[in-house]
């Protein structure tokens, strides 16, 4: 990748040493390790107690795989890796309607890509950041103050301190984001769906290796096991505006869960039945977010706190881990002066996440169909797609990345 454009300091001094990133989830953790290793000096905290366990399946490529590996972390993700052979779509009677081998997409791919748990992801990166990194669990931020010299951040139970940087790695409800740019409603590009996802042990109905989903009009409910003997269920449902329901109120969001798919066949009546076992619910909008500028003074953001691409991109750990390694090594190549690194950041890596959520937006009006003519219409689509040359006519643009991350 040219330097294009890009403002260098090779050779200068460091400075902005000490580096506060807010948000333990992908893009933080990555961050710091990159950081770590360009002679930075991060602190990583975190709202809840510990790592998130549970949440949904994510697809993992692209930019982001070549970081991974870059970090060393293949063989462990491999490891974790999901063998995901089929994505099977089925009608009331759980018979075969659509779908398509997971053979077509990772040759697309040239065996460079993966399925695998979002949290065990996390917790694989995190781990390899050792004891090199302060990181405060069940703690967060209440106030942010910028001068010319640093920031001081006042924490909600800790003594406030001052930081030369702070990065918001938060994810679409970044606090940092909300401290320093203004209201989250400012930002939010709502899809029209929400996303919720939870696990249960010993559900009876299972299927080794496949993805299996059943959709009614403006709904979609698939299934996957573990080898543990647990199952992992993501539940999409369409809105035709954002709902009245706060993040943290689980008994309003299995009500609606409930309300969207309670008796519409196959299996639902009985995933529903398993959701007051598993005490990790994620429920969430299916949103982007769209921001004219992603730093103010010294202050900047990364991952899905600035370029969420949504749940639909299908690759947004892979964009955040690629979007924190940009952000390090920018800080690197300037020798710590943020204002050139975070315009260097922003300028090569702003077009790449407008792009997938350009496509992410076109996909959405399809991703769970509204009428049954439309489910019927995306089945047979799916058992086309099994033909390499269809696979990538269709998903060729959406699965590939067009941007080559410089070598820092």
């Amino acid at each position: 990748m040219q330097a294009t454009h890009e403002v260098l300091r090779e050779g200068a001094a460091m400075e902005n040493r000490k580096i506060l990133i807010v948000g333990s989830g992908i893009a933080g953790p990555t961050l710091a390790w990159w950081l770590r290793r360009h002679g930075f000096e991060p602190t990583v905290v975190e709202r809840a107690p510990s790592l998130r366990t549970g949440g949904y399946i994510v697809d993992f490529w692209g930019t982001g795989y070549d970081v991974a590996e870059q970090m060393g972390l293949l063989p462990t993700l491999s490891k974790l890796s999901l063998p995901i052979e089929e994505v099977r779509l089925v009608d009331d009677d759980g018979q075969r309607k659509g779908g398509l081998g997971g053979k077509a997409i990772r040759s697309m791919m040239r065996g460079r890509f993966l399925s695998i748990l979002r949290s065990d992801l996390a917790a694989t990166i995190h781990a390899s950041l050792g004891d090199d990194v302060r990181t405060l669990f069940g703690e967060t931020i209440v106030r942010i103050d910028q001068s010319e010299h640093g920031v001081w951040v006042e924490f909600r139970d800790r003594p406030s301190e001052r930081f030369d940087v702070v990065i918001g790695a938060g994810g679409l409800h970044s606090p940092v984001r909300g401290l320093v740019f203004g209201a989250e409603r400012s930002f939010e590009k709502f899809l029209g769906y929400y996303a919720a996802s939870f696990s249960a042990d010993d559900y009876p109905h299972r299927d080794p290796h496949a993805y299996v989903s059943y959709s009614v009009p403006g709904r979609q409910i698939t299934r996957y096991s573990l080898v543990d003997g647990r199952t992992v269920f993501l539940l999409v449902f369409s809105a035709q505006s954002k709902l009245d329901v706060s993040p943290r109120d689980v008994r309003t969001q299995k009500d609606l869960l409930r309300r969207e798919f309670g008796g519409k066949g196959w299996e639902c009546n009985d995933i529903l039945s398993r959701l007051d076992a598993n005490p990790d619910l994620y429920f969430d909008a299916v949103s982007q977010i769209r921001m004219n500028a992603w730093s103010h003074r010294r202050t900047a953001l990364v991952g899905d706190a600035c370029g969420c691409p949504s749940l639909l991109a299908g690759e947004g750990s892979a964009l955040a881990m690629a979007g924190a390694y940009t952000l390090a090594g920018k800080m690197k190549r300037s020798g710590g002066d943020h204002r050139i690194a975070f315009a260097n950041y922003e300028r090569l890596f702003r077009p790449l996440i407008a792009s997938k959520q350009r496509s992410a937006e076109r996909f959405a009006k399809s991703f769970v169909p509204g009428s049954r003519a439309g489910i019927f219409v995306r089945n047979q689509l799916t058992r086309l797609m099994n033909l390499p040359y269809v696979a990538q006519l269709t998903m060729g643009r959406m699965l590939k990345d067009p941007i080559e991350l410089p070598v820092y």
